[in-house]
């Protein structure tokens, strides 16, 4: 899987929805106790941090050299400690432990291309937890896919010298969508406007695979809900929440 945030990761994080973060850690918490985890996938560790504040003993693990930096500096800013590592989902993560609770969130497992990709980070995931281990982890749906992202465009410029555009277009598999982020961040050397591009691909999956997979990969007591796990699933959910635990 290449580097999605090489080029970004901090303009990335600078203009994601803060309070987001916090309405994740309300559903672990909700679901949980504070345990060891694996936060798989977890960006610039915003939620990690969070998690760490309420008593979780964190490993993050993650794709990006850049996003881990900035969950080091998040770390450090808050003073917790978040256990860094850096390696694909999909493959052996080098961990020998186990652990009682594997979350992954914020679109992280749309970035699989494929089920053949999504079954591989499964595997992994059922490997690393404990019996009777919990995953929560959520998915834009391919209703969000289809319908909010058809031909999306969002233009983002209150800051004059860092402005931002998202523009969205139907990817080549069904159920898939492909990101075209630009940043222009003036330049003071230049006096001008340097562009920053990067193209983002993730694809979406009905529900009643994800449950097929993960029914395949041993997991059971599988739940599925809306809007943070406080409202169930409809024709019209753009992000759907999952709870499973291994046999």
């Amino acid at each position: 899987m290449a580097d999605n945030y090489s080029t970004f990761a901090d303009l990335y994080d600078s203009l994601f929805d803060l309070d987001l973060y916090q309405a994740w850690a309300a559903f672990v918490r909700e679901r949980s106790t504070a345990c060891p985890m694996i936060d798989l996938a977890g960006g610039s560790g915003r939620l990690g941090v969070l998690l760490s504040q309420a008593g979780y003993q964190v490993t993050l693990i993650d794709l990006s050299e850049q996003m881990l930096g900035l969950a080091a500096k998040h770390a450090a800013e808050n003073d917790v400690h978040l256990d860094l590592i850096q390696t694909d989902m999909t493959a052996d993560w080098g961990i020998p432990d186990q652990f009682p609770l594997i979350t992954s969130f914020a679109d992280s497992l749309n970035y699989l291309v494929n089920k053949q990709q999504f079954a591989k980070a499964l595997m992994q995931v059922y490997r690393h937890l404990r019996s009777g281990g919990r995953f929560l982890f959520d998915v834009i749906t391919p209703y969000q896919v289809n319908v909010h992202y058809d031909n999306f465009m969002y233009n983002n410029d209150d800051d004059p010298e860092k402005i931002f555009m998202w523009s969205s277009f139907p990817g080549d598999e069904k159920n898939s969508v492909d990101h075209d982020l630009k940043f222009f961040i003036y330049d003071e050397r230049l006096d001008a406007f340097k562009l920053v591009r990067e193209v983002h691909h993730e694809q979406a999956f009905p529900l009643t695979d994800y449950t097929q997979m993960l029914k395949q990969a041993g997991f059971v007591n599988i739940q599925i809900s809306a809007d943070f796990g406080k409202q169930p699933v409809g024709s019209d959910t753009a992000r759907a929440f999952f709870s499973a635990e291994k046999a």
